[in-house]
């Protein structure tokens, strides 16, 4: 089968997406993915979220920190964006996501906005509510674990 002419082809935009949750998050390619079509199956209809034809072409997640390269087609960055706002959970965990930004080729969005540009992260015991408890700390971000889960904080709470 022969490849279709280039003026022919579909034209692709690359939204480059920072994944941020707690560091016990457990969510993978494929639960991302479907959460994303599901978040754009319910902003757009059936009919819309096909239009867009969003894909998750790269992932990756360590200690609630990550990144992805989300596919769209050209025309539809605006529909792309908006869809990835209405995305709040993943596989059941709360997520924060955020558009680094778009680009008109898979290199190029890896090379400006990726490239594991996340900061690192360390985990040390902190002292909260009286307690001295784990936490893990990123940035200038604490993400403390309770007994309920993990509370947010920032290294300012704890000067």
């Amino acid at each position: 089968m022969k490849h279709l002419p280039k003026h022919i082809r579909p034209r692709w935009r690359y939204l480059a997406v920072e994944i941020e949750a707690w560091p016990d998050a457990d969510f993978d390619r494929g639960d991302f993915q479907r959460d994303l079509w599901y978040a754009a199956q319910n902003l757009y209809g059936d009919a819309g979220s096909a239009d867009a034809d969003l894909t998750v072409l790269s992932f990756r997640l360590e200690d609630g920190e990550g990144e992805t390269i989300v596919r769209a087609h050209r025309g539809k960055t605006d529909r792309a964006r908006a869809a990835v706002a209405c995305v709040s959970r993943v596989g059941g965990d709360p997520v924060g996501l955020r558009i680094r930004g778009i680009s008109g080729t898979v290199r190029a969005c890896e090379e400006s906005y990726l490239n594991g540009r996340a900061g690192d992260c360390e985990q040390r015991n902190v002292v909260f509510e009286n307690d001295s408890r784990p936490a893990v700390v990123r940035d200038s971000r604490v993400d403390v674990r309770g007994a309920d889960g993990f509370a947010g904080a920032t290294k300012l709470d704890f000067e």
